[in-house]
């Protein structure tokens, strides 16, 4: 029997594996740490744009994003001309991707890099090369060891997900230095507005400075808005416009964009995120460690544990907290079996963690 066949190397491709939701049961309340999500939510100008917005759902969206567009560049200083806002920053990676990898290229990402990386770049027929990092940490020597003939493009994501880590400035500009010129560097910074660090920034600077340096951000982190899929990236003219041609009409929704407008003027919104965050990290990462379990130092809303190979593994833990309402992360489609990545929650989500974990320690098995 004759059927289609998809294109060599799709089927090749594992399937991005989101985190898992929480199953709701009677007289149990159940925490989802499982996605990044923010515990708070939009902020009240987002909503009340996104209200706004759905008295005309009958209307197509304007096409290029230009009010967000414009939002961003005053927020930020940009050239409204050089931003392109996408359905979540994951298309935008895809259509990078789209643009610039064919069959014959390679693109780099790190060992435990976001697993969009090598899903875009396989999806179009090139190879995806894995630089080795260090101490969860991307390593600018190692991608740089990596970049041949074939380089096309290299991936990262500065802070990590799913370990937390990020380079300083200092290092992203030496490896933008000792790449090709022709090689495209893409800086994920999802996660940047919940960097306090003084030596990071979120590569707008090298964006705006260079002909071959892109930067990518997202809406469903800090500004509560995952459920509409709205992302943005700066770059040099001639990649948004190169971009901006296979583009598909109308592919960010009037809510989303209205909302996006609301949530980057709530400077308020985000600070209150920031301060709130940086504190939990600090008291679960102290608490966490107290115990015995091993937690890389983290940069963004979210925290990465380690458990022994053996005894109380990574699995007993997370069996053990799904027990009592808590869903966290298994990491091992990223190359942690050993690992749980757990999102800052509310308060008393993460105080619970700390009990249930301390409980889980202190039990004579995982089970």
């Amino acid at each position: 029997m004759s059927r289609p066949v998809p294109k060599p190397g799709i089927l090749d491709i594992a399937p991005y594996t989101p985190g898992k939701s929480p199953v709701v049961e009677p007289g149990r309340k159940t925490y989802k740490l499982s996605a990044n999500e923010t515990p708070f939510g939009p902020s009240a100008r987002a909503k009340d744009a996104f209200a706004t917005a759905v008295a005309h759902l009958e209307d197509y969206p304007e096409g290029t994003s230009k009010v967000l567009r414009e939002a961003l560049g005053h927020r930020f200083g940009l050239d409204p001309a050089q931003i392109i806002c996408g359905a979540g920053s994951d298309e935008i990676l895809n259509l990078i991707a789209h643009v610039y990898l064919g069959p014959g290229d390679e693109a780099i990402s790190t060992t435990h890099g976001f697993l969009v990386y090598p899903i875009a770049t396989q999806a179009n027929g090139a190879t995806n090369v894995v630089a080795p990092e260090t101490n969860f940490t991307c390593n600018v020597d190692a991608i740089l060891k990596c970049v041949t003939p074939r380089t096309k493009l290299v991936w990262l994501a500065n802070p990590n997900n799913p370990t937390g880590t990020y380079l300083p400035s200092s290092e992203i500009k030496r490896l933008r230095a000792g790449l090709p010129e022709h090689v495209l560097l893409v800086l994920d910074a999802a996660y940047w507005d919940y960097v306090t660090k003084g030596d990071y920034d979120n590569g707008l600077e090298l964006a705006k400075t260079t002909e071959n340096t892109v930067a990518t951000y997202t809406f469903s982190k800090v500004h509560g808005l995952a459920a509409l899929r709205i992302g943005w990236m700066f770059g040099p003219a001639h990649i948004v416009d190169a971009m901006n041609r296979i583009r598909g009409p109308f592919n960010v929704s009037a809510p989303a964009m209205m909302a996006a407008v609301g949530a980057i003027e709530d400077t308020g919104h985000v600070e209150m995120s920031r301060t709130y965050t940086a504190k939990w990290i600090g008291i679960l990462t102290e608490e966490i460690t107290k115990l015995g379990i091993e937690v890389t130092p983290s940069v963004a809303n979210f925290l990465l544990m380690h458990f022994p190979a053996t005894g109380k593994t990574a699995a007993d833990a997370d069996a053990f907290l799904t027990r009592r309402g808590l869903v966290l992360r298994a990491v091992t489609n990223y190359g942690l079996p050993n690992s749980l990545r757990m999102t800052i929650g509310t308060e008393e989500a993460n105080r619970l963690v700390i009990e249930t974990l301390r409980e889980f320690m202190a039990s004579n098995s995982g089970q």
